[in-house]
């Protein structure tokens, strides 16, 4: 087997661009072969568990909501970051705990602006 060094990062990145192009051509296929025509009743019906829609289905939900389950995520997430700094603290450099304690000012400081701003008080 005296291949070229890079036949195999070529046939990579050749499957790598013809995958997505191809998945696309199928779905554009799909979509040309099954796609009704016009929108009917039933396809433009806001529910389909058959009872007829009522009323307007347009509801206003307040941002806030959005806010602290974006807030929530953040600070969530930041265990998951924590946990292997905490199972190898003893034998981290010290590079690696003020890389940490930037990371946790950070998050601090986004629970600061997000406390300053009002965004943690529940209307």
């Amino acid at each position: 087997m005296n291949s070229h060094p890079y036949a195999f990062l070529t046939l990579f990145f050749g499957v790598a661009i013809a995958f997505p192009l191809i998945m696309l051509g199928v779905a554009q296929l799909w979509v040309k072969c099954f796609q009704a025509a016009k929108p009917g009743v039933l396809k433009n019906a806001t529910y389909e568990c058959g009872l007829a829609a009522s009323g307007d289905s347009w509801i206003q939900f307040k941002a806030h909501y959005y806010l602290y389950a974006i807030l929530f995520l953040i600070f969530d997430v930041e265990v998951l970051f924590l946990l292997p700094f905490a199972v190898n603290f003893t034998t981290l450099p010290v590079g690696a705990l003020i890389a940490m304690l930037v990371f946790i000012l950070m998050l601090a400081e986004g629970l600061v602006w997000a406390w300053h701003r009002g965004h943690l008080d529940w209307k």
